[in-house]
């Protein structure tokens, strides 16, 4: 996929006029943002965030700094974008300087990724690139359903479908099955097409139980970045053996809370069956429970808590029924230390996870303008102290809604917070905005194609 290049940032030239106050302060914190001088003056721009989802607006900022420092006051500024879809610059807006040469304005909604430039005067700052991910959307089988409808075999398929904003006709959609212990690696399992109407659908046969998230991974060149649907969640279990059933009475829970295993046997009345556990895909079973169908050959084992994902097995009889996964989840807590802030200034999000597991992957996720689902803005990592913090700044001004994810993996399964409501309102003035941090944006990996 052919990614855009930023251009080359021109080397500031530093002006004979001190500035004085907190204008100088802030001209400093701009620096080094691109343009070139004409006619004595210089103008930079910024673009953040630089990493956004179709129809989210990006805030372009920068400053105009002149030798004769009065003309840096009320100065036109022109902004011009040149998208994935429309070749050529185009006007994207305009704004005026303030008394110090300062400026800002929004974006707009974009849907493809832009390249972005401003003119103030005879004077031109450098581009600056904007990458856009598609809105990608997949649905498929409930998730959290008892008895599971997820299980290995082609008489047990499933069908996932989505759709993709801007549509995009052809462009290659990956189905992929999480799988990692950091929770930080996506495997290819299947592969479809957007349709003419931006829709996909997927039939697929899940061969090997355990846990599964699942999303989907849309590469539509240039137009978009490769843009990641929300994550299915689901626990996969073998298909059933008719003559020795087994279900879980809660799949998946939470650690440190107990299901109950149950099942019938036919034709076997007052038999003696074990329950086999193994916490590994491949390891060896473990008996952790016996006892005695009744007169119809239904049993049912004393509650068991597992405290990682546990793979059961029922035998006895002479038979053994189908592998169950029983998938437990992490348990969450997460903060934020205020639900308003301003443009340009960072939040923090921090809590602990149980059982902890240093390194592993978690996400900060903001809900889609339609909020059908969430999409990941920052990745972070969990601490040898089981705990994580995640500093974002926002930029975009109005309401956002985030949340916490932290994402399963063979040892325990994905769990998301609550849900919380941010309010980012207008910085007090343009210098109070400075560039966004290299992590401030960032996503899981593309995985396998």
């Amino acid at each position: 996929m052919r990614s855009f290049k930023l251009a080359a940032a021109v080397a500031a030239v530093v002006g004979s006029l001190a500035l004085s106050g907190a204008a100088a302060s802030a001209a400093g914190r701009h620096a080094g943002q691109g343009g070139r001088r004409s006619g004595g003056c210089r103008v930079t721009l910024n673009v953040a965030p630089r990493l956004i989802t179709a129809g989210e607006s990006a805030l372009a900022f920068g400053h105009m700094s002149c030798r004769t420092p009065n003309e840096e006051d009320g100065q036109t500024v022109t902004l011009y974008e040149s998208s994935a879809s429309s070749p050529g610059f185009s006007v994207a807006g305009t704004t005026t300087t303030d008394a110090h040469g300062f400026y800002q304005l929004s974006t707009g909604a974009l849907t493809v990724n832009s390249i972005f430039y401003v003119t103030a005067g005879r004077a031109q700052s450098g581009q600056r690139v904007v990458k856009v991910a598609a809105q990608v959307t997949v649905s498929g089988p409930p998730e959290g359903v008892v008895p599971t409808n997820l299980r290995t075999g082609r008489h047990n398929r499933v069908t996932f479908i989505g759709t993709v904003s801007p549509a995009d006709a052809g462009a290659l959609v990956v189905l992929q099955r999480q799988n990692a212990v950091k929770g930080n690696e996506w495997h290819r399992i299947d592969l479809g097409v957007v349709g003419k109407e931006g829709s996909f659908s997927i039939t697929h046969t899940f061969v090997v139980p355990g846990p599964a998230n699942i999303r989907v991974m849309v590469h539509s060149g240039r137009r978009n970045i490769a843009s990641p649907s929300n994550i299915l969640s689901y626990e996969i279990s073998q298909a059933q053996n008719p003559s020795l059933t087994i279900e879980s009475s809660a799949n998946p829970i939470s650690y440190g809370q107990s299901t109950t295993i149950s099942g019938a046997v036919a034709g076997a009345p007052d038999t003696a069956v074990q329950l086999l556990a193994r916490t590994a895909p491949h390891g060896a079973y473990t008996q952790v429970g016996e006892v005695k169908t009744n007169s119809s050959g239904d049993y049912t084992f004393a509650p068991q808590t597992p405290l990682s994902n546990t793979y059961y097995q029922v035998q006895g009889a002479g038979k053994h029924s189908a592998v169950l996964y029983e998938g437990v989840k992490y348990v969450l807590t997460a903060g934020v230390s205020a639900t308003t802030v301003q443009s340009g200034q960072s939040l923090t999000f921090a809590g602990t996870v149980t059982p902890g597991e240093t390194g592993h992957a978690i996400y900060l996720e903001r809900e889609n303008l339609a909020g059908t689902n969430f999409h990941v803005i920052e990745v972070g990592t969990v601490s040898a102290s089981s705990t994580y913090s995640i500093a974002h700044t926002f930029f975009s001004v109005g309401t956002t809604v985030v949340r916490i994810k932290i994402p399963g993996d063979p040892l325990n399964a994905t769990t998301n917070s609550q849900p919380f409501t941010i309010q980012v309102t207008p910085a007090p003035s343009p210098d109070a905005l400075t560039p966004e941090t290299p992590g401030n944006s960032t996503q899981p990996p593309e995985g396998q194609v």
